[in-house]
């Protein structure tokens, strides 16, 4: 099947099934009972597609799973194509308790071990797909079995076989490896958030949060650019209630989120990425992508458990930005 030119690919390594417990309240020890359930398909990548589909904008989602795997169900059931890497095992579990609050706690399994042809397998099917994508989104973690550089490997495959926009979502170690290759196997895109953005400059994150929550986003900047200036094109630092920061080797931009009332954060860093990468796709300009990013993290944040936006939820005119 041809996805034309158009097409936003995406590429989730250790996949998930999401299940969400709403339930009263969390106490260790204690037999705490659901008020309700539900499961669905997962993983940053994934996400990121299922937002791409509800625009309607062509997508493909590409991730391990077994044969009989219910994930694969999973996917197809929310409607968005698939190309699976046959792997054994079974795709892992990754659960949220959820609170009337918004708190949501969660509890995210390793996923299955995966042996060198399985990772093989990954690169090649990318590389197969890639060539069809006008934006790639690599994200999430990396499944047992994968190294610390793996990030770097997708990217260069991804960079050989397009010439479109390629972005990364990840954190720890894998962060840090690709952190350590930036130059020119580079994505065009890299979304931390604070505390990612500290693993990648030595910083600490709780600061760079807490200074862009009262309205100083001058720390984040600065270690953004200390990035850009190892070779680092795009960063998108997403900062929960603060919004966001865009910053480049043109300039920085702010945002602050439209009023919501916050359901639970589980998919809207998924959610803002998938607005910015559509708005690049588009050809907007930074201020602008910057805007739809956090119009799309804000929309996700006001549903409940793993709920993603559609494009009619957004509140653009409330998302404000800036210059910095």
């Amino acid at each position: 099947m041809k996805y034309g030119a158009q097409m936003i690919l995406t590429l989730t390594p250790n996949p998930s099934i999401d299940a969400t417990l709403d339930i009263g309240q969390l106490e260790r020890g204690a037999v705490v009972r659901a008020t309700s359930a539900r499961r669905e398909a997962g993983g940053k990548g994934i996400n990121v597609a299922h937002c791409v589909h509800k625009v309607g904008h062509p997508t493909l989602a590409i991730a391990p799973c077994g044969a009989d795997d219910p994930f694969e169900l999973a996917v197809r059931g929310i409607g968005v194509a698939f190309t699976p890497v046959r792997i054994d095992g079974q795709v892992r579990t990754n659960t949220a308790l959820t609170e009337p609050d918004g708190t949501t706690t969660k509890v995210n399994e390793r996923g299955p071990e995966l042996a060198a042809a399985d990772l093989d397998a990954i690169v090649a099917t990318l590389e197969a797909n890639a060539r069809d994508a006008q934006a790639i989104v690599l994200a999430g973690s990396l499944p047992p079995g994968a190294p610390d550089d793996f990030y770097v490997q997708l990217v260069r495959a991804a960079r050989a076989a397009t010439g479109g926009t390629i972005a990364v979502d990840t954190s720890d170690a894998p962060l840090v490896a690709l952190g350590a290759h930036l130059g020119e196997g580079a994505p065009d895109v890299m979304k931390p958030n604070a505390f990612e953005l500290a693993q990648l400059t030595n910083t600490d994150g709780e600061t760079l949060e807490n200074s862009a929550l009262s309205g100083d986003f001058s720390g984040v900047v600065g270690a953004a650019r200390e990035l850009i200036a190892r070779g680092a094109q795009e960063l998108l630092v997403t900062l929960g209630g603060a919004g966001a920061c865009l910053v480049t080797a043109d300039g920085a931009w702010g945002a602050t989120p439209p009023p919501i009332e916050v359901r639970s954060t589980v998919g809207a860093g998924d959610s803002s990425l998938a607005g910015y990468v559509m708005a690049r796709v588009e050809g907007l300009d930074p201020a602008e992508r910057l805007r739809r990013a956090v119009a799309y993290g804000s929309a996700a944040a006001a549903l409940p458990g793993t709920g993603l936006p559609a494009p009619d939820a957004l509140d653009l005119d409330h998302t404000e930005v800036f210059p910095i």
